[in-house]
């Protein structure tokens, strides 16, 4: 019998985006094919939002639509958070 383990990689950021510092938790779905992030952050609110940052073309792009300006805003910032702890995990 092979058993075949798989790391977990969940980890969490604080990001100033749009004047604000937001903390942003990110978890990579596993399983999957494609390279795939759930993310979610806090609003004014507190009310959660969710969304998915897939890889395409070498970039970390969001996935949903219909999201607050100041996520999109903090797109690449995002990219480069993930990047930064796939080539250099925190443990």
């Amino acid at each position: 019998m092979h058993i075949q383990f798989k790391k977990n990689i969940q980890f969490t950021r604080h990001v100033k985006v749009s004047g604000r510092v937001r903390e942003f938790n990110f978890r990579k779905i596993p399983g999957i094919a494609e390279e795939l992030f759930h993310v979610d952050v806090s609003d004014e609110r507190s009310n959660r939002i969710m969304f998915k940052m897939q890889k395409t073309d070498a970039q970390w792009k969001i996935v949903d639509q219909q999201l607050p300006q100041w996520v999109y805003e903090g797109e690449l910032k995002l990219h480069d958070l993930i990047e930064e702890e796939l080539h250099n995990p925190s443990e």
